[in-house]
């Protein structure tokens, strides 16, 4: 049996940050309801040596941003990482979706056994394609989605397991 690397990336990302989206929208619809500066929950973080909020949401995007684009063999488009609002995070999640519609299915199949080198923090990672995709980029966008509604939650905010998974 195969898999196809286009639907195990492209749909479940556009999925992930649609149900972030819809997150961070009651977290701004609690901000102004309760009448908190949005920066607070922005800048609020499960710990003090987390990430806050807005940059769970960057991190989130950059990685399907990131994955996306090196299962198709393009660059990553560059983001600035400036956003103070949720109105900003919500345009980078579009910008974002908006980039992987534009990725054709026919870039990512067959993407499985690519090679794929990243450079980060830790040094040089290599990885296949499929093990890039289920072992890196998955669990990060989970992690940092996951993050992000649990800082909002910790803040008050009523949000419920459906509200990460979203509707089917």
């Amino acid at each position: 049996m195969t898999i196809s690397m286009y639907s195990a990336s492209v749909p479940v990302f556009i999925r992930a940050l649609g149900n972030l989206a819809g997150v961070l929208e009651k977290g701004a619809a609690y901000a102004e309801a309760k009448k908190i500066d949005q920066s607070v929950l922005l800048n609020s973080r499960l710990y003090p040596d987390m990430f806050p909020l807005a940059r769970q949401v960057q991190i989130a995007t950059d990685m399907v941003k990131g994955g996306a684009a090196r299962l198709a063999g393009v660059e990553p488009p560059p983001y600035a990482d400036t956003e103070a609002s949720f109105a900003e995070l919500q345009a980078r999640i579009a910008k974002t979706m908006n980039f992987l519609n534009s990725l054709k299915q026919e870039q990512i199949e067959g993407s499985e056994g690519r090679a794929i080198t990243l450079a980060n923090r830790f040094g040089t990672l290599e990885f296949t394609g499929l093990d890039y995709l289920v072992g890196f980029v998955l669990p990060n966008l989970y992690f940092h989605s996951a993050t992000a509604y649990n800082i909002l939650r910790h803040c008050g905010v009523e949000l419920g397991k459906q509200d990460f998974l979203g509707k089917r």
